[in-house]
């Protein structure tokens, strides 16, 4: 038997004693006929599909966890198209049947993920709380009288109730936190663009993310290292890069006492000032710091002229269909009808200058530490007053994405009954996700709170939390790969070797003439079209690195390189005019094969 709450390390474990997709997938359907939630689902796969599509992925890939998310359970907001289900957005008018997958729903099934159903959420997105669906509201796993959070309300049930392993959810204001929060759970919110948007409903395209519902920071990062890269579909997408932080008396910022509302919710407010010890007792500095210009960004959302996106997302449905609309939803998107090209600008105005105020407040810190929400409603409270107390939720939630953060929403921790969760989140920068997953793991592991409805399950580990790399990396194309004459040079500098991969495929190898050693010319050259080119990728100590790059010779210098997943590291380029003359070697595809080449065509004596 499987446990409670399905999480990725133990359905590996399970499967590489010998339980198979087939196995797991009757213990999903099993749990599905007895879910006391009936409003989790929009429309779940069918039962046969379910062990037809186990059965696909076996024939497919028959060696067990031979793909990185073999035979993983997961759900799916009923926002993002998966072929053979119609995309409601909670909305029957406005349901379709797609012709293609979401890119997200297509990297998880060919990572081997099985995919159980489209879940319920508040209609078109436009919610905190869960209540905004015709398919009924989602409650939360601990108080079927309690709002299970939203937008992504079913995503984060199927989870926390064991349906699932991972769901995927959308944010835009707080939707892939606030479910996280009411529900036990960690909720991974990517930076903006780092996982495509293609073939997910939009509710604000500029600022919307496709997040991870999941039982452990591990498991989260584990799918959203499968979700992320580039995809050109989508004209807000962003190549991956990684953007560390201190591995030392990091600092973190946390609430000072005029900035902070709970609405009168004392235990929430224990629960997030216990969070703030144990990250000070996990070693770091905790700085007070001013919240004023994050929330009034925030506000921005809602009360300044991004509400029109919303309505730019189904104007014209909306002229045709208003009555199908959820009262509340309808509410708030025509409130965007007076909005008008000078409100647009101006909102950009003052977000710009919000953002240059946040950047006095980021010199004292490095990531922020805020609760996720600063209470929670019963359902019947929030039907009664709608717009009021939803916007509750979002005060610590709706500047992230316009701000371009990413944002882990991990649990705190239960009431003094034992009865309801509450969570906090940390915030970074852009592109921080891999360092701020490491602070989120540790944090989440210090307060023993289970998985989801499972309060007494112990955290397993995750290869995907590693050691965050200290210092900078480099690509190496040449001498200084491992083995070559000049790789000293990246050794005694404490340097170590990360990973081989290859470029982008438009790159072209030269063989410089008259260097000694032997040295290649990198180029790029748009619209060429190989197959990329063997590199290396070095990890040197911030010190080292400047020491290394300052010896690196004429025609050689260092600039960005792209590699073939998407991300662009510092490396070695050539100026363009000293390869005019030089022997082109890349059809070798990398310098190491090509020196090879001459060793084995060199004369014996």
């Amino acid at each position: 038997m499987l446990p409670t709450i399905l999480d990725i390390a133990t359905l590996r474990a399970a499967y590489a004693s010998g339980s198979t997709p087939l196995d797991v997938v009757e213990q999903v359907i099993a749990r599905r006929a007895a879910s006391a939630d009936p409003a989790i689902f929009i429309t779940p796969v069918s039962d046969d599909t379910l062990r037809e599509a186990a059965k696909a992925l076996m024939a497919r890939a028959p060696e067990a966890n031979s793909l990185p998310l073999w035979g993983i359970p997961f759900a799916a907001k009923d926002n993002i198209d998966a072929v053979g289900l119609p995309t409601t957005a909670a909305c029957p008018a406005f349901a379709y049947d797609p012709d293609e997958d979401a890119t997200v729903i297509a990297r998880l099934l060919a990572a081997g993920a099985i995919l159980i159903g489209k879940t319920n959420l508040d209609q078109f997105a436009t919610g905190l709380n869960g209540t905004r669906s015709p398919y009924g509201a989602p409650r939360s796993v601990f108080d079927a009288d309690y709002v299970s959070g939203g937008s992504s309300s079913g995503s984060a049930v199927a989870v926390a109730s064991g349906l699932a392993a991972f769901s995927l959810g959308t944010d835009t204001a707080g939707s892939g936190r606030v479910p996280a929060a009411f529900n036990n759970l960690v909720g991974i919110k990517p930076t903006p663009g780092l996982v495509p948007n293609t073939g997910v409903v939009p509710a604000c395209k500029s600022v919307d993310c496709v997040t991870v519902f999941a039982a452990t920071v591990g498991d989260g990062v584990a799918v959203r290292k499968v979700l992320q890269g580039f995809d050109r579909s989508d004209a807000f997408s962003r190549h991956p890069r990684e953007v560390s932080l201190p591995t030392d008396r990091l600092r973190i910022g946390v609430l000072g006492e005029t900035e902070r509302e709970f609405f009168g919710d004392r235990e929430v407010e224990r629960l997030y000032d216990q969070a703030i010890e144990r990250a000070k007792a996990l070693g770091a500095d905790i700085v007070t710091f001013d919240y004023a210009p994050f929330r009034q960004a925030a506000e921005l959302l809602y009360n300044g002229p991004w509400v029109a996106e919303r309505l730019a997302a189904v104007e014209e449905f909306l002229t045709t269909n208003a009555d199908d609309f959820d009262p509340t939803v309808r509410l708030i998107i025509e409130g965007a009808r007076g909005k008008t090209a000078v409100d647009a600008f101006n909102g950009q105005y003052r977000l710009a200058e919000l953002k240059q105020a946040t950047e006095e407040e980021w010199a004292k810190v490095d990531i922020l530490l805020l609760p996720t929400s600063p209470t929670t409603y019963k359902v019947e409270e929030m039907r009664a007053n709608p717009v009021e107390l939803n916007g509750r939720f979002g005060r610590y939630t709706n500047f992230v994405n316009l701000l371009d953060y990413v944002a882990i929403a991990i649990p705190a921790g239960f009431d003094s009954a034992d009865h309801l969760p509450a969570g906090v989140t940390l915030v970074g920068r852009a592109f921080t996700d891999d360092a701020l997953a490491l602070v989120a793991d540790a944090l989440h592991r210090s307060a023993p709170c289970g998985m989801g409805k499972d309060k007494s399950a112990a955290l397993p580990q995750s290869p995907a939390i590693e050691a965050a790399p200290a210092g900078i990396p480099i690509v190496v194309v040449g001498a200084h790969l491992t083995g070559m004459p000049l790789n000293h040079e990246l050794t005694t500098l404490g340097g170590r070797l990360v990973k081989t991969c290859r470029t982008a495929g438009d790159y072209r190898l030269f063989a410089l003439s008259g260097t000694v050693p032997a040295k290649p010319g990198l180029i790029r050259e748009p619209g060429f079209a190989g197959n990329g080119l063997e590199v290396e990728v070095w990890m040197l100590p911030a010190d080292g690195f400047g020491r290394f790059v300052q010896k690196i010779p004429a025609p050689l210098g260092v600039g960005k390189v792209a590699l073939d997943d998407g991300a662009s590291i510092s490396g070695f380029l050539c100026e363009a005019h000293a390869v005019a003359n030089a022997v082109e070697v890349t059809s070798h595809g990398g310098w190491r094969a090509y020196i090879a080449s001459l060793k084995a065509s060199a004369p014996v004596n």
